[in-house]
């Protein structure tokens, strides 16, 4: 069968969000890691590429991107999709802005959609202006992102000074008015040379009536909640079947563990609910930095803990101890510390037997991913809205195919419920 829908996501937990969105309006999809060598896997009808690109130089990230379309396109999908966050990370240069011109330009096309908003979580758009919960995202937490800080709520201008072409509006009073309306609006903005459109969401409805408006897109570019709409498109063409159960994972064992990197305030709200109900252990970057070797005893203190129940290994800290790091150690450089360190953390628990992992924090999910050669994730139940389980496709610790495959749940930095390490297990099959 033809894959339908192509998606290139921008970090590894953005696209296991996307991922099970799509599975969860009823499209077998995978994720794969990085641009693949080879063909697609049979019998899906949706492919993400996770690129590691949110926060490279513009070019790398146009590079990569382009990378991943030409494949995509190879494997014969019928739309595409540019996935970034929900929270629209990014910096004034970009780099959502020039990886879309990027995939315009070779996609052909003229128009598309910027549409970041996911209502389950608390991210939406009124009259351009993106709102996570009841704060403006210039007000949230995103304004002391360690390396994509938020200073401007208005998708409008902050998209406009990435992009080369006009960047206009499809606000709620149009939105509230449905498909034909939206996709109408869409025909105005192209006709008055609007390269792209901000598109206003509050609820799952808007998603699913700016989804049924872009079925004649190329290419759509938002946050996973966008995805929602799309499924229903190929349905109504006689593309995708309507009764597929998309979310089914083989049997996963082995211990559990949790590794968080993310800074963010759900994640600290996470850990310190973890912490207090199981074994902790903290990295810390400027430990790293001195030269102590933080993995090694990490790794003695994982084996003396694992058991019964999860682990919790983490760097989680506050912005005000984020920043005194930075300052003595530079945010490239204690950013990298972190990232490798816990990278080398989770190849170590694999060696121990643990089997069932949570990684938050799209950057720390990157670097796990690739420390444990994996190149792709089937995609299963959703704990949270945008967190679904996944297990390793073609499980890299085993050449046999009876294997248990290794499950993992990335997740991205500002997604879960304040208990989201300690329910989660119980979504397994």
């Amino acid at each position: 069968m033809t894959v339908l829908l192509g998606c290139i996501a921008d970090d590894f937990t953005g696209a296991t969000d996307l991922a099970g969105m799509l599975v969860k309006a009823g499209m077998r999809t995978v994720q794969l890691i990085g641009v693949p060598g080879g063909p697609p896997p049979d019998n899906v009808d949706a492919i993400v590429i996770a690129l590691k690109s949110r926060t490279n130089p513009a070019s790398e990230a146009v590079d990569e991107s382009l990378a991943a379309l030409r494949w995509l396109q190879q494997a014969g999908c019928q739309q595409f999709y540019a996935k970034y966050c929900s929270t629209f990370d990014s910096t004034p240069q970009g780099n959502i802005g020039p990886v879309a011109d990027a995939l315009m330009d070779a996609l052909g096309t003229d128009f598309t959609i910027a549409c970041p908003a996911f209502p389950a979580n608390g991210r939406t758009i009124y009259k351009g202006y993106l709102f996570v919960g009841n704060e403006l995202l210039n007000e949230s937490g995103m304004r002391n992102h360690p390396l994509t800080p938020m200073h401007d709520a208005s998708l409008v201008r902050v998209l406009q000074q990435q992009v080369s072409g006009k960047v206009g509006l499809a606000d709620y009073s149009v939105v509230a008015q449905g498909t034909d309306a939206i996709a109408a609006r869409f025909d105005e903005l192209r006709a008055q040379g609007h390269r792209y459109a901000i598109v206003d969401a509050v609820s799952n409805q808007d998603l699913m009536a700016i989804g049924a408006a872009c079925a004649d897109l190329p290419l759509v570019t938002g946050g996973s909640g966008i995805a929602l709409g799309l499924p229903e498109n190929f349905r109504r063409r006689g593309l995708l079947d309507a009764h597929t159960v998309a979310d089914r994972l083989p049997a996963t064992g082995g211990r559990r563990a949790v590794i968080a990197g993310s800074c963010s305030m759900a994640t600290q709200q996470q850990v310190a609910a973890m912490r207090a109900v199981a074994p902790a252990f903290h990295v810390d970057p400027l430990q790293l930095a001195r030269g102590d070797d933080v993995v090694a005893t990490a790794l003695a203190w994982a084996e003396a803990n694992l058991g019964q129940q999860p682990i919790l290994v983490y760097a989680t800290a506050t912005p005000e101890t984020v920043r005194a790091v930075q300052v003595q150690l530079g945010v490239e450089r204690a950013g990298t510390l972190v990232e490798v360190a816990l990278a080398a953390i989770a190849q170590g628990l694999v060696r121990l037997g643990v089997g069932q992992l949570i990684v938050a924090g799209g950057e720390t999910a990157g670097a796990v991913v690739k420390a444990l050669g994996i190149s792709g994730l089937i995609i299963g139940p959703e704990i949270d809205p945008g967190v679904p389980w996944t297990a390793v496709l073609h499980d890299h610790r085993s050449d046999k195919s009876s294997a248990t495959p290794l499950a993992l749940a990335l997740k991205s930095g500002n997604f879960g419920s304040e208990d989201f390490f300690i329910k989660a297990w119980a979504c397994l099959p």
